[in-house]
């Protein structure tokens, strides 16, 4: 198991450091510079500005003082555009964000799971027909279609909820409900494959032999090793939700780093491009490891093997 962390965790400094790479140069390409739309500075003040955030300096030179000073000092640099350090705005932004992937995984979970479960007991039948046909439509209905429907026939006709904004704690509702639904479908059929594949082994057949009631095989003995791809699924499902809420965001007005991803690439703020797109780099590696963990606590074969097989 220690051999399994130590690789993964290799494995993720290999991803944020590509993902950097690939980021660091996509930002420089980008046309124009991040002082543009500063239509009365002279060219003399653009350059003091950017020898100030150190843009004037090589390509090769910023690229490997970027990565140093978030090491040695933690800093992603300051907003090219909204003069403030990139970290302030994570934190002030980050915490509306994760509420509402929280608040979306717990959706996700109560919705996509017993669908999973109950479509995998009545295979072939009319309800594991229906719950699947629900779970395709939840995938293929995209988040910017679903919200403004929820708006205008959810929010305009129930008391207390409203069309958008933040503040209270029913505000937070529609978007995580519209922002879970397709994480929902995905875990109803990963949990479905998983449960019918448990189903199907000698030790299930066995247990239905011995007299087991149905109910018991399912909580004792299918769970476990049936809920297996729907929990590996669970930490870059959560990750997702929080970095790929902005659509959400923007629909509902939610006060999350999603409105700052857009805003980065359109004023072509590249310090807070890098500093969001590391930030939810990491948050997707530390995830995943902690979903394979998970798995391999409830997996003993991958704790026997150490996650190498």
């Amino acid at each position: 198991m220690l051999r399994f962390l130590i690789g993964r965790v290799l494995q993720g400094f290999l991803v944020l450091f590509a993902l950097y790479t690939i980021t660091f140069f996509l930002a420089k390409a980008m046309p124009g510079e991040p002082f543009t739309s500063e239509k009365n500075i002279s060219a003399e003040t653009k350059a003091n500005i950017r020898k100030l955030y150190g843009l004037d300096k090589p390509i090769w030179e910023q690229y490997i003082v970027y990565p140093k000073n978030i090491i040695t000092e933690g800093s992603f640099g300051i907003s090219t555009s909204k003069g403030r350090p990139v970290i302030d705005i994570i934190a002030q932004s980050f915490p509306n964000s994760l509420m509402l992937g929280l608040c979306a995984l717990g959706f996700a979970i109560g919705i996509g799971v017993p669908i999973g479960i109950l479509s995998a007991v009545r295979k072939n039948s009319w309800i594991d027909w229906s719950c699947m046909a629900v779970a395709m439509i939840g995938i293929c209905i995209p988040s910017f279609t679903i919200g403004p429907l929820l708006q205008i026939y959810v929010a305009a006709h129930i008391p207390g909820l409203k069309v958008a904004g933040w503040g209270n704690w029913e505000d937070i509702l529609l978007p995580a409900f519209t922002l879970g639904l397709v994480s929902a479908a995905y875990l109803a059929r990963l949990t479905r494959g998983g449960i019918l594949e448990v189903l199907s082994q000698d030790f299930v057949r066995t247990a239905h032999a011995k007299g087991v009631s149905p109910t018991q095989v399912i909580l004792k003995h299918t769970l476990r090793g049936g809920l297996l791809p729907a929990v590996a699924y669970l930490g870059p499902a959560f990750a997702a939700l929080i970095s790929g809420s902005f659509i959400v965001e923007t629909i509902f007005q939610v006060p999350g780093m999603g409105q700052h991803f857009v805003n980065a690439a359109t004023t072509r703020d590249e310090f807070l491009l890098l500093g969001l797109s590391l930030f939810f780099g990491l948050l997707i590696v530390v995830m995943n490891l902690l979903a394979d963990l998970l798995t391999g606590l409830l997996d003993p074969r991958m704790r026997q093997s150490g996650g190498t097989d």
